[in-house]
């Protein structure tokens, strides 16, 4: 008895992104974000609400 069978074998290779450029512009951007939350908030209780 012969036995004839294909088997296919599918290799993946993952890449990981760790392009530093990336990381590095994110970082800036949520930083950002994160400066002007802070300074509004500063505004708020700095001049708006003493008026009240």
């Amino acid at each position: 008895m012969q036995d004839n069978r294909s088997v296919e074998v599918e290799e993946r290779h993952v890449e990981r992104k760790s392009d530093s450029s990336r990381v590095a512009a994110t970082f800036i951007k949520y930083a950002a974000y994160i400066i002007i939350f802070f300074g509004l908030l500063y505004f708020l209780v700095q001049y708006v609400f003493p008026m009240f």
